[in-house]
């Protein structure tokens, strides 16, 4: 797994089994492979508002594919073999027109993966949720379902968008992006300091929120939106304040507070109208001790990071992917079932997600066989 950040290669090693209507869920292993920072950077170049050709986006599939390949053979040296790898891949676009997704672009192919592991790959998730009318996204929505369902609960995960699960519904689960999360933050801090991210918060920590700033922001119909939704980098990209301040001046550290304002108040915006009894963070922010900070202030419900619950945070989104691939290997929907009997997603109904890269040698089969035609008139 490579989120919108594209800060390193998420990996995580899970051991599923079956038995009286449960599946046990064995989390073996996890740990992150750093991109090639001249990889990374072309990866982050190719990004809206950047233009970019189809050869980039050519090369790009081949490198990252052959990137997760090498994450893959590194995570099975440390874990031992896997019969399965299930590859999110690089989201390089998600197409969202007048409030329904169109398509979603991700690039790492999957036959570089097979090749460097001889294990068969399941990728490509998000399209068929998208074919059958839905968001392609969140698709954490049926791992957040599966545990944590039973009690009125929202699952957060702060990456680059932010994004949220309300499980344990009378009538389903609701799931959607709320925003962004760490995007905005990290384009500023690349741009005005060099930095990857306001590390620790502490830039925000050192402003004051310009409410003027932070109210034009939040007047962005996106958020007025209702669940499901979808949002990306293309949307919300580095130019994305500018364009929405033009006339307002918003620098230094001010930046980075209003900026972390926009985030905790969009997510608890959406969380709190759920009226659930706890919210479970994962993903990068959680490392914002700030950020949490808001949030916890901001939210209704008592706020938890997934470690506190059994779950490595950082690892989260691999270990989703994990069973979306042994579901889609098993011939079972990825997305749960939400308001109305809907997916999840806002799709017509659940879909068993991904398409499979067969594991093979490619030699020939023994012994030759040959092709014989027969036309239909023929008895």
């Amino acid at each position: 797994m490579s989120g919108t950040s594209a800060d390193a290669i998420d990996c995580a090693v899970a051991e599923f089994s079956e038995a009286g209507g449960r599946l046990d869920m064995r989390l073996l292993w996890h740990g992150e492979q750093p991109w090639d920072e001249g990889l990374r950077a072309r990866i982050l170049g190719v990004l809206p508002p950047a233009t970019s050709t189809v050869a980039d986006w050519c090369q790009l599939d081949t490198e990252i594919g052959q990137a997760f390949g090498a994450a893959a053979s590194a995570a099975i040296a440390e874990a031992g073999p896997v019969d399965l790898i299930a590859s999110h891949g690089q989201t390089l676009f998600h197409w969202v027109e007048n409030g329904k997704a169109r398509g979603s672009l991700q690039v790492g192919n999957p036959a570089w993966i097979q090749a460097a592991t001889g294990t068969p790959v399941v990728s490509d998730f998000r399209i068929a949720d998208i074919a059958a009318g839905g968001h392609g996204a969140p698709l954490t929505s049926t791992f957040d379902a599966m545990w944590l369902g039973e009690t009125p609960t929202a699952l957060l995960n702060l990456g680059g968008i932010a994004n949220v699960t309300v499980v344990g519904l009378s009538d389903g689960a609701l799931t959607g992006d709320t925003g962004p999360a760490n995007c905005l933050l990290d384009a500023a801090a690349h741009r005005f300091h060099g930095l990857p991210a306001d590390l620790g918060g502490a830039l925000a920590r050192a402003g004051r929120v310009d409410e003027r700033a932070l109210a034009i922001l939040l007047a962005d119909p996106f958020f007025a939106q209702p669940l499901p939704r979808s949002t990306g980098r293309e949307y919300f990209d580095g130019d994305y304040v500018a364009r929405r301040l033009v006339d307002v001046t918003l620098e230094g550290a001010d930046l980075f507070a209003t900026l972390t304002e926009l985030t905790a108040r969009t997510v608890a915006d959406v969380i709190n109208r759920a009226s659930v009894r706890r919210v479970v963070a994962s993903g990068g922010g959680i490392h914002n001790p700030f950020l949490m900070e808001r949030l916890a202030a901001l939210l209704e419900a008592p706020l938890l990071t997934a470690d506190e619950l059994g779950l490595p945070s950082d690892a989260k989104e691999a270990y989703v992917f994990a069973l979306l691939g042994y579901l889609s290997a098993t011939g079972r929907p990825g997305v749960v079932v939400g308001a109305g009997g809907r997916a999840a997603t806002g799709a017509t109904h659940p879909t068993v997600l991904g398409t499979l890269t067969p594991a093979g040698s490619g030699q020939p089969a023994a012994p030759a066989i040959t092709l014989a035609l027969h036309n239909q008139e023929e008895a």
